[in-house]
């Protein structure tokens, strides 16, 4: 069975949304999907891409219709979790750091459903630092702890390291997906994702 892979930042709302669609297609599919954080932003940047709040400036109809199949998406998917953050965009270098930091700490998986939480379920301004430290304090994670480690060059590089690792294969975005070595991008591929894993078993 071939390695699925999620490359996530916290910062898309498209992301989150395929969190939440990713545990029925593991359920369905007997599989487990490896969650690999990455740097949207250093993602853009090696790729000169930039994000569709920059690049929908100015025209017509497009954002409308993107509004339309994120609405469409979450009624299929029957999603009642989700509110766009009205800080939007935030700056995820803190965040992402920490999910590196999370895996050292052994509660990345509690980490990326908590921080998510607070990003699009109950959205919050996570790029300040108070509000940031709070918010992992509501949640019962080692905030002191990870707060330390996210200052660690070890946890810096291996954010950047995973971030290029992701563009030299491919990704020019979140979210991502990967199955063995064919990769997907965006939530509506998430059906093409399931289909290329059941194919592979």
């Amino acid at each position: 069975m071939p390695k699925v892979e999620f490359q996530f930042d916290f910062g898309s709302p498209n992301a989150y949304l395929s969190h939440l669609v990713i545990p029925g297609i593991e359920k369905r599919q007997g599989v487990k999907f490896a969650y690999v954080p990455v740097l949207l932003g250093g993602v853009f940047k090696l790729t000169n891409n930039r994000s569709p709040v920059e690049t929908n400036v100015g025209i017509k109809n497009k954002p409308q219709y993107q509004q339309l199949e994120t609405e469409r998406f979450i009624r299929q998917h029957k999603i009642t979790r989700y509110k766009m953050n009205p800080h939007f965009p935030v700056n995820t270098l803190a965040l992402m750091r920490g999910a590196v930091a999370a895996k050292k700490l052994g509660v990345f998986e509690r980490y990326v459903d908590e921080v998510y939480r607070h990003m699009w379920a109950e959205p919050k301004k996570l790029d300040d630092p108070a509000i940031l430290r709070a918010a992992l304090v509501e949640s019962n994670l080692p905030a002191d702890r990870l707060f330390e480690l996210v200052q660690t060059q070890e946890v810096k590089d291996e954010l950047m390291a995973e971030t290029q690792r992701a563009v030299e294969r491919g990704a020019f975005g979140s979210p991502t997906f990967f199955v063995g070595d064919e990769i997907y991008f965006g939530k509506d591929r998430l059906r093409d994702v399931e289909e290329a894993i059941a194919a592979a078993k």
